[in-house]
């Protein structure tokens, strides 16, 4: 045979395992987008309360892509029994329900469901000081009332903000809020990838009490043959998405994401902290940076062991250990129907809870002068990672150094110091040391083009407006 031969049949067998590939993740892509969308619907119609066909319209026409199948997806609610069936051209059919309070709901792949029985939440005093009374804070300086009217308009009906709510607390305490229709400073508002903010939060508590260590090896159990490269992950490694696991990326939320392998761990495994532990290495441990919800899964796993191996315990951990502290009433975190966390997208909370959240951060971890985050954790969790192009430290997002991401947003009035919880299709809770500041947005718009939904005007409105303490103190 000769070499040029040899160089064309390894060329074909190449190209036919790609299309292989292809073809079954092709496969996927009903199941993938029916599931995301009944565990958006199912999660906001009996967790936030909100209109059912809202949220629909709203969540398809932010994903870039799902316009061209909306008209084919049918989905249909059972009130009484709490569930909501999705299917996709007749098929691909996704069923979720809803487990109860605090536990939102789940996707059901007709398996066995682990039971998860929450005792119920304690209501301790919070450490942290109160940001507000009960009405709603009407913006407190004629620029504040401006800031929040342009990030409430829509501007452009092609790509449609959908703001829902908008909180600005300063010096801890709020200065301006506003909510869509039908939406209050109760309502439990979906996360997305904020949620892993929280989750990194929970691993950070878990190492100031020595329960989990930083840089050592993760104990997961499918990787602790003396061969297997995947020893030598750490907890850094998944808090900076550099544990180089083959999984594909979570960066875009669109139809052509659907056919990623995370989605499938997402939408379409009963068990996914088993399906993200199985997968193979892509790179070594810390050599390479690939955000994927995959790293926050086996991060709540690892929490989950560490605090008891129950998702009932891990629920418990967390309202004793930092939700209760930070009086934050309103938080809903959804497992699978193994009772893994859902900890890449699923936690919900009011804004004023998402805020109080940031607020800890601002304050060095500290709540009510107790400790909550380790001495240095703040800082760490804003530190860049390396290669991060979007300006990524570990569990946040970050604009200190000079990854593109960073200096594109700098370049659009953010302070350099900020930092933030990102998730996706719109959600933001930003931290701005500099400025005392906290600003929460949550809402549904698209990722594309980044100007869509308003963030890059609302920060630098925010920042303007409050500049000045006198200007606040006059306003009162």
């Amino acid at each position: 045979m000769t070499r040029r031969n040899l160089i064309l049949i390894l060329a074909a067998s190449t190209a036919l395992s790609a299309l292989a590939l292809s073809a079954a993740r092709a496969r996927d892509v009903p199941k993938v987008a029916t599931g995301f969308v009944a565990n958006v619907l199912c999660t906001e119609t009996f967790v936030s309360g909100l209109d059912l066909a809202r949220v629909f319209a709203e969540t398809t026409s932010a994903m870039p892509g799902t316009g061209l199948i909306a008209w084919a997806l049918d989905y249909r609610v059972d009130r009484a029994r709490k569930d909501v069936t999705v299917t996709l051209f007749g098929v691909g059919r996704s069923h979720a329900v809803y487990r109860g309070e605090g536990l939102g709901c789940y996707l059901d792949h007709g398996g066995p469901v682990a039971d998860i029985a929450l005792p119920p939440s304690e209501v301790r005093p919070a450490l942290l000081p109160d940001i507000a009374g009960r009405a709603v804070v009407a913006p407190q300086t004629p620029q504040l009332a401006a800031a929040l009217d342009r990030a409430f308009a829509e501007p452009d009906s092609s790509t449609p903000r959908n703001t829902r709510a908008i909180v600005v607390l300063k010096d801890g305490r709020i200065v301006a809020e506003r909510y869509a229709d039908g939406i209050g400073i109760d309502t439990p508002l979906l996360g997305f990838s904020a949620t892993k903010s929280v989750i990194s939060a929970l691993a950070g508590i878990l190492v100031r009490k020595r329960a989990l260590k930083l840089h050592e090896p993760v104990p997961i159990a499918a990787w602790q043959k003396p061969e297997d490269p995947r020893r030598a992950i750490t907890l850094d490694h998944l808090l900076r998405h550099t544990a180089g696991l083959k999984l594909g990326s979570s960066l875009q939320a669109s139809l052509v994401s659907a056919l990623e392998p995370v989605n499938r761990m997402k939408f379409m495994e009963p068990d996914m902290a088993a399906y993200a532990a199985s997968m193979p290495p892509e790179s070594a441990p810390g050599a390479a940076w690939n955000y994927h919800d995959g790293n926050t899964v086996l991060l709540a796993h690892l929490i989950r062991e560490a605090t008891g191996g129950s998702a009932a315990h891990m629920m418990s951990f967390a309202r004793l250990e930092l939700f209760e502290p930070l009086g934050m009433r309103t938080v809903t975190l959804e497992f699978d129907a193994s009772g893994n966390a859902e900890a890449s997208s699923q936690l919900l909370a009011s804004a004023r809870d998402w805020a109080r959240f940031g607020q800890l951060y601002l304050n060095d971890g500290i709540a009510g002068g107790k400790r909550i985050l380790p001495e240095g954790w703040v800082k760490y969790s804003a530190t860049p990672t390396p290669n991060a192009w979007v300006g990524q430290g570990a569990g946040f997002w970050t604009n200190l150094g000079d990854s593109f991401g960073a200096t594109y947003r700098t370049e659009r009035g953010w302070p350099r110091d900020a930092f933030f919880a990102k998730g996706t299709i719109g959600q933001y809770v930003i931290i701005v040391p500099s400025e005392r500041l906290v600003i929460v947005r949550l809402g549904r718009s698209a990722n594309w083009p980044p100007e869509a939904d308003g963030v890059f005007e609302l920060v630098r409105d925010v920042v303007a407006a409050t500049g000045s303490k006198e200007k606040l103190a006059g306003a009162n």
